[in-house]
């Protein structure tokens, strides 16, 4: 069927919302808006859906989160009983329509006998993935764009072992959802036919205690945090998201009583209005902190993305002025710390490892390596540092220190399996408090581990292709890259390619297999000047991100010298 049918159907639906039917008269106007709203069926794998709030079977609306839902309905009902009673447990961030998604998906779950937990209210993301390991759901469900623009939703779907659920169910789900043969008559039962039943049930401050509880062991010394928090005063912005639910509890519970919201990214809104993109890696989102945090005379800013997963940090710098720190140079100030107190206290053992991904920063790996501890390099997704959370456990191969990937996302307590951002700001709050004892700002850490270890950049720009044809225009990219075989990349000779997807590793021309990792859509080079670039297609979004990984011997040269290359791959890519 083409776009242009598929269109007409949808204008002839009886149970349209006027909202949607709104704009599909405004929009409609527009054949290329036919064309990419009609012409494909929106993308779910292991990372969900995420795409506009618009009509259309490559949108997020109603409809499809039906398709979807009733999808993954079908699998559990041929898992059997035994998933069906485990349930789904359901929560939602800030965005339009969120709430309405959340319980429409929770209404087609329970016309099929299974059970469902929903949360009152909005929640973080982390906070879900306790929950389903709390409560033993089958899965989890979460409504959520993420730190997307405010016309974006999207919805991630969850293992009973709280990380994103894995590729063989995935799959599945996305074949069942493909075979409803009517998508505007996916059935639904009512709230109260639910609630009646028991199959509905609401959740809310009893998780919250639960989850608050276990962030209390995040911090790994009270002792120095009761003795300088005092001297800290931390400004903290929810960006209009969930962070808000939790973020005073869990800072005062740790130690932290100097903590000032932002009023205006304190309020709840879908329209995000304070930003463009509600992005703790973009510097705009500070800028009302960094006024407030000057009229308070605060020593750091932390942000957290609207669902609560990514944490991000601005940070005085001995000038006045304020620096906005990478999730590397987070992670990088993290890993240090954790470490030189575990060897302080004498409980650094080199079983402890660190888990990261492959298009993160090398600096933490050259500290651990430094402490003597072991690390892992696992795919981007943070479901496969929760993979090898559970090997570790599993094989009682090592004790899990942390994880981290470079996108702003960290874990350091594994009760939940996504990366944690409640976790992620007692940590570096925790930082803080440890340099504020030296008489240091975390800055003046920062480059006191760039003078032992020398200094490392890294950026990461997402290169947009979107449109029908972005999918095919990033994958005919990616196989040119491939068969070219680059040797040589701004004059510096390419010393190791590394390609995920055919599995196989290029060094002097000899080839080695990668085959340890499940294969992915991702080119790594490693050049003689000490830098290393990636290039991965995103699994969510109409993008290739490229990265930049440089060593230099001023933060200054750094920047300098990765920007350049970043210059350099986008051409590749044109």
């Amino acid at each position: 069927m083409s776009a242009k049918e598929t269109f007409k159907i949808w204008q002839k639906a009886q149970n349209m919302p006027d909202y949607l039917q709104a704009q599909l008269n405004l929009l409609g106007q527009n054949e290329q808006w036919i064309d990419d709203a009609f012409g494909q069926d929106i993308n779910f794998g292991t990372a969900g859906m995420r795409g506009k709030l618009e009509p259309g079977t490559n949108r997020i609306n109603l409809f499809t989160i039906g398709r979807i839902t009733e999808g993954l309905a079908r699998l559990i009902v041929e898992k059997g009983c035994k998933e069906k009673k485990a349930g789904v447990v359901i929560s939602f961030d800030s965005r339009y329509h969120s709430r309405e998604f959340a319980e429409h998906a929770a209404r087609i779950l329970g016309f099929h006998g299974i059970q469902v937990y929903l949360f009152d209210d909005i929640r973080p993301t982390p906070e879900l993935s306790y929950a389903v390991r709390h409560l033993k759901a089958f899965a989890g469900i979460n409504i959520t764009a993420s730190h997307n623009a405010k016309e974006y939703n999207g919805y991630k779907v969850y293992g009973a072992d709280g990380a994103q659920m894995g590729p063989a169910d995935a799959d599945r789900v996305f074949t069942y959802a493909q075979n409803v043969e009517d998508i505007f008559q996916v059935e639904a039962a009512s709230v109260a036919e639910l609630r009646s039943a028991g199959l509905l049930k609401l959740i809310g401050e009893d998780i919250d205690e639960q989850y608050l509880a276990r962030l209390q062991t995040v911090c790994v010394n009270s002792n120095m945090i009761a003795k300088n928090a005092s001297k800290l005063t931390i400004i903290y912005t929810p960006l209009h998201g969930t962070g808000k639910i939790l973020y005073d509890r869990a800072f005062r519970q740790g130690g932290f009583t100097n903590v000032i919201p932002v009023p205006s990214q304190s309020i709840i809104d879908p329209e995000f209005p304070t930003t463009k993109k509600p992005n703790p890696e973009y510097r705009d989102v500070f800028d009302v902190g960094i006024k407030l945090a000057n009229e308070k005379n605060a020593d750091l800013i932390i942000a957290t993305d609207p669902d609560a997963d990514r944490m991000g940090a601005c940070v005085r710098t001995k000038t006045g002025s304020f620096e906005v720190l990478t999730g590397n140079q987070i992670a990088t100030l993290m890993i240090y710390y954790l470490l030189t107190n575990l060897k302080e206290s004498q409980r650094l053992s080199n079983d402890y490892e660190l888990i990261t991904s492959i298009v993160s920063s090398s600096m933490p790996l050259k500290i651990a390596q430094d402490f003597g501890i072991r690390t892992k390099s696992v795919l981007t997704g943070f479901k496969f540092i929760g993979e090898e959370i559970d090997r570790l456990a599993r094989e009682k191969d090592g004790k899990f220190l942390m994880g981290f990937e470079e996108s702003y996302g960290y874990l350091f307590k594994p009760f939940a399996r996504d990366k944690d951002a409640m976790q992620g700001a007692l940590m570096f709050a925790e930082v803080a408090a440890y340099y504020a004892s030296r008489g240091m700002t975390v800055f003046d850490g920062l480059n006191e581990i760039w003078k032992k270890y020398g200094t490392s950049y890294e950026i990461t720009t997402a290169i947009e292709m979107p449109g029908i044809d972005g999918q095919s225009q990033m994958n005919k990219l990616m196989s040119q890259l491939r068969s070219e075989q680059l040797t040589q990349i701004n004059g510096s000779k390419v010393v190791k390619t590394q390609d995920f997807l055919q599995q196989k590793e290029i060094v002097n021309n000899e080839v080695k297999s990668l085959s340890e990792l499940p294969p992915a859509n991702v080119l790594k080079y490693y050049l003689a000047d000490e830098t290393w670039l990636a290039l991965r297609p995103s699994g969510t979004e109409p993008v290739i991100k490229a990265y930049v990984g440089v060593n230099q011997s001023s933060i200054a040269k750094a920047k300098s010298k990765a920007e350049q290359y970043q210059v350099t791959l986008k051409q590749l890519l044109q």
